[in-house]
């Protein structure tokens, strides 16, 4: 039979799956007494709720669920990977699609629809 902690791994996977989907830094998975400990940094305020959106999907009590999301503030850098585009990254870092002028501005882009993979891009906060 798993023990308590696996019980709440296995439980609150679809979160870790998140975290991980979100690009966030998982920093801590542990027990803490009879709850299971998650801390973790998401890339944006945006990621953050889709992370606490993930909770309240499994359990709207949580009562076993001790967390800790914060988000990064101030500017980032995010790197383009295939199939990105300033919308598709707008939506990640601040929750809209349509702000993807900011991004453009930001990194002083003429056309906002020629980046490249592997691309450097400043995201300012939100």
């Amino acid at each position: 039979m798993p023990d308590l902690l696996d019980q709440l791994k296995q439980k609150y996977q679809p979160v870790i799956d998140t975290i991980q989907r979100e690009g966030a830094e998982l920093q801590d998975v542990s027990l803490a007494g009879n709850q299971l400990s998650l801390k973790a940094m998401a890339v944006s305020e945006a990621s953050k709720n889709r992370i606490w959106d993930s909770i309240k999907a499994v359990d709207p009590n949580y009562k076993d669920l001790k967390h800790d999301i914060e988000f990064r503030q101030g500017n980032q850098t995010y790197t383009v990977q295939p199939g990105d585009n300033l919308s598709k990254i707008s939506k990640r870092y601040y929750g809209d699609a349509n702000k993807y002028p900011v991004i453009a501005q930001a990194n002083h882009l003429d056309d906002p629809d020629k980046i490249k993979v592997g691309q450097q891009l400043v995201i300012p906060a939100a």
